[in-house]
């Protein structure tokens, strides 16, 4: 099965917390859980409702975050895209590697808005 995973991320692309406000998007071509590629792309300026969208576009099918608004969550849905919130703050790779191996705990989501 196809996948492609996007995780919002920092310079470092180290796991950004706050989704909505990241300055990357690491996203992951995977195909059979083996990843195929690795892109840092730059999201448009932050805009209630916008990111979730354009991700989709990209054709994103699940996204990988921190604390995340229960609107673009809704948004996601919207569009057939897999929502994980509550990930651990490490580096985005390696955050992918565990989610397709099932070896990463996602917690509660901690953004409230």
């Amino acid at each position: 099965m196809n996948k492609k995973i996007a995780v919002p991320v920092d310079n470092h692309m180290i796991l950004d917390g706050h989704f909505g406000h990241c300055k990357f998007f690491a996203v992951f071509e995977i195909r059979e859980n083996t990843i195929l590629s690795e892109e840092k792309i730059v999201p448009p300026p932050h805009e209630p409702g916008l990111l979730p969208k354009w991700l989709a576009e990209k054709g994103v099918s699940d996204v990988l975050a921190g604390g995340m608004g229960n609107r673009a969550i809704q948004i996601f849905n919207q569009h057939k895209v897999n929502v994980f919130v509550g990930a651990p703050k490490m580096d985005a790779k390696q955050l992918a590697e565990g989610f397709l191996n099932n070896s990463i705990q996602f917690t509660a989501n901690y953004c409230d808005h």
